[in-house]
């Protein structure tokens, strides 16, 4: 069910100077570049820059690590299942991407992520 480490997501008060500082940092433009979130393609991963700071502050703690899915409904219905609790349910951030977050029993959160624009056969 879990396909592999896909995406990591950092908040950002300025998701413009982030997108510009990112962009220096990485050599290479955004793939996905909206005011709601910026996606890089860094070998195969993702580094998402999200200015809403509704789920949680910028810095340490701020981040979560997303595990790519092929379903993302199904998934967090099977992590339910076997104990998580359920932070956010698989919710659409555009372009056919669907992502939740879960905490496991220590209370670390778990991000899960569908995305149609990654070859999920390419992560093993």
């Amino acid at each position: 069910m879990i396909l592999g480490l896909r995406t990591i997501l950092y908040r950002v008060p300025d998701i413009d100077a982030a997108k510009t500082w990112y962009r220096a940092i990485l050599e290479r433009d955004p793939y996905f570049d909206e005011p709601y979130y910026v996606g890089f393609n860094v070998g195969g991963f993702e580094l998402g820059l999200n200015p809403d700071e509704a789920g949680g502050a910028p810095g340490p703690g701020g981040t979560v690590a997303y595990w790519g899915v092929k379903d993302a409904r199904a998934a967090v219905k099977r992590l339910r299942g076997l104990g998580v609790v359920v932070a956010s349910d698989p919710e659409d951030v555009g372009g056919g991407i669907l992502v939740a977050t879960v905490r496991d029993p220590w209370g670390n959160e778990i991000g899960i992520i569908e995305n149609p624009h990654f070859d999920v056969g390419a992560i093993s």
